[in-house]
């Protein structure tokens, strides 16, 4: 399955690595690998992780990296993985 992301993703992942850096260059660098290695990860097993919390979508799965949720829509019909969105737990 292809990998892709939404710019709403991509958009709140920059401001959380730009906002983690400003302490730590270095603590982002490793946050932000991590995130990438996980996200590389999920066509391996789509639905491996839960049904998501804050979706009523059986497609739509919740990846969990440090405190962080990674909203992702498993999307069979066009062979590719979304990743929708992330956010930290309980600030959405």
């Amino acid at each position: 399955m292809k990998i892709e992301r939404a710019k709403l993703f991509d958009i709140r992942l920059e401001s959380i690595i730009l906002h983690i850096a400003k302490e730590s260059p270095h603590n982002a660098r490793k946050l932000k690998n991590r995130f990438e290695k996980s996200i590389n990860n999920l066509d391996y097993m789509p639905y491996k992780f839960r049904k998501s919390y804050y979706y009523d979508n059986e497609n739509i799965r919740d990846l969990i990296v440090q405190r962080y949720t990674l909203p992702y829509l498993i999307d069979n019909d066009n062979d590719r993985i979304v990743v929708l969105d992330i956010f930290k737990w309980g600030e959405r």
